[in-house]
């Protein structure tokens, strides 16, 4: 009963306007500077080790959220949760590292812009994965606009893959946008029971952390020996900043979830693409790669995204929201039953 009621009480908090802009525009600043950031760390500053850069996020996020998840509310949930779960649990861990650290290891080959361009074309893993999993055909509409979304990520792909470097770049983008929309179409029958996104993390981040650590083992740990030994710790501090950046994104994500519509969230989605791209060719000096190709496929993956967004809206399904922040995604839009599997509260005492 105490617990109804101060709910109540805070009510009004939610309903807020100006509490609600202030939110989503922190919510917008966290995942456009944890982008940019991770761009900045791996490929201008030189610590040139993505996948140890996600263990640290995803480690950072378990200890941080542990003592909220050490209270009775939730601590009564995690035996029955795991006992239930451990499946899909360790299937959304699984595509979640594989998803972080190719887009990671990514952007040490590719610009920040061509990566955001290339994830837009998550909807149409998802689309293609809901006919094969979920039995879903998306209607002409959709159809449409997705051939709109995959011609103008075509272009910019083709005009971005004129290096070696590069091309390795977006097969690695590609291919942990394709393990995030396997994901996101199976989510649904991996998860039976309604999971808050904040839970989500906390339980998938030792998954993530032990998938990854054999590749980083393999691919990054000699390298990464030498670098400290010549640069030491310096890096420490802007690692740090980073994990904070990714924690707070999934806090502030968490409460973004309880206070927008369908709508909203649509619009977010869209207005972090343009976003990122134009302050990446700012204060990244990606502007350079702006060929007339570049921008005209860029335009056209925006806009097929965007058309793809609305039908769905249209349709009357809602927009997915991310999972976990290690790499922030663009709101692409999936079915209602594998939305409602996460976006629930928590379970009460009864």
């Amino acid at each position: 009963m105490r617990s109804k009621k101060s709910d109540n009480s805070y009510e009004w908090i939610w309903n807020f306007l100006p509490f609600k802009l202030f939110l989503i525009a922190i919510y917008l600043g966290l995942n456009i500077s944890l982008n940019m950031l991770n761009k900045w760390t791996l490929s201008m500053y030189g610590f040139r080790f993505p996948i140890f850069m996600s263990l640290a996020h995803m480690a950072f996020t378990f200890v941080a959220l542990a003592p909220l998840m050490a209270t009775t509310s939730y601590r009564e949930l995690h035996v029955t949760t795991i006992r239930k779960q451990w499946i899909g649990l360790i299937g959304i861990g699984t595509f979640f590292a594989v998803n972080v650290g190719f887009n990671n290891v990514s952007l040490l080959a590719i610009s920040l812009s061509l990566n955001q361009v290339i994830r837009a074309s998550i909807p149409v893993v998802t689309a293609v994965g809901s006919i094969f999993i979920e039995g879903k055909n998306p209607s002409r509409r959709e159809f449409a606009s997705l051939l709109v979304l995959v011609f103008g990520v075509c272009i910019a792909v083709y005009e971005g893959s004129g290096t070696h470097a590069s091309l390795n770049g977006i097969v690695l983008c590609l291919l942990g946008t394709v393990s995030n929309g396997l994901m996101m179409s199976s989510i649904g029958r991996l998860m039976s029971e309604k999971l808050d996104v904040l839970r989500l993390a906390f339980y998938t981040a030792p998954i993530t952390c032990i998938v990854l650590i054999p590749f980083y083992w393999k691919m990054e740990a000699d390298q990464f020996v030498g670098y400290q030994t010549h640069h030491g710790a310096e890096y420490a501090g802007l690692l740090l900043i980073g994990c904070v950046n990714a924690l707070a994104y999934n806090i502030v994500h968490s409460l973004v979830i309880k206070i927008t519509s369908s709508v909203t969230t649509t619009v977010l989605g869209e207005m972090k693409i343009v976003l990122i791209l134009v302050l990446s060719a700012m204060m990244l000096g990606e502007a350079r790669i702006w060929t007339l190709k570049m921008l005209i496929g860029c335009t056209t993956a925006i806009l097929g995204f965007c058309m793809y967004s609305h039908c769905r809206l249209a349709a009357g399904a809602q927009p997915w929201q991310p999972v976990i922040k290690g790499v922030p995604e663009l709101a692409p839009s999936l079915s209602d039953s594998a939305r409602s599997s996460l976006l629930a509260p928590k379970a009460s005492r009864s």
